[in-house]
């Protein structure tokens, strides 16, 4: 089994207003990052973008609003488990730094930010079921087939707790893995 997890942002202004450059400039080295770091098992890409091959095509959930320029940031990725996802997100510190500027960025959302979901070995989820995931959790609450960091499932279907032990492993080789990029 992977770990799905789809994210999903608004910005407040659009793409290429200059209020935006700092997600911009950061934005090719959280992927790098993301790539590079401990439990990562791969991401879609973008039509027309260098990188990896997109994984069907790119669609939004029902709170992205257009605000001319077609697009909002959202990502679709596979880990090999929450802690490792967690380990990049919140404890790397290109990432980490991202999120404490996301206020500069993006409406504050009446949605929640991303959605974990587990897929059977081989699966590589498309970005319809990311959203319909995402929309699931908004709609629902967490569950087995869509939840958060704060209310974990394992592949089973059942409630499970962060095992600090792995988060812990995964930071530590993120440290070594990431430094540089």
């Amino acid at each position: 089994m992977a770990l799905a997890l789809y994210t999903f942002g608004q910005f407040a202004r659009p793409s290429a207003d200059p209020a935006n450059d700092g997600f911009h400039d950061r934005n090719d080295r959280n992927f790098r990052a993301a790539e590079h770091s401990s439990g990562f098992l791969g991401r879609s890409g973008y039509p027309d973008e260098p990188g990896p091959a997109p994984w069907g095509v790119q669609v939004y959930p029902r709170f992205h609003v257009e605000n001319g320029d077609g697009w909002a940031p959202s990502t679709l990725s596979l880990w090999e488990s929450p802690e490792a996802a967690m380990a990049f997100t919140w404890h790397s510190e290109i990432h980490r730094e991202a999120l404490r500027r996301g206020r500069e960025w993006f409406v504050k959302p009446a949605w929640p930010p991303y959605v974990f979901w587990w897929v059977a070995e081989g699966h590589v989820p498309d970005w319809a079921e990311g959203v319909a995931r995402f929309e699931q959790l908004a709609d629902q609450g967490p569950g087995p087939q869509a939840f958060d960091h704060a209310a974990l499932f394992d592949a089973d279907g059942q409630p499970r707790r962060q095992d600090p032990a792995i988060l812990a492993r995964h930071v530590a080789a993120n440290a070594t893995r990431l430094a540089g990029l």
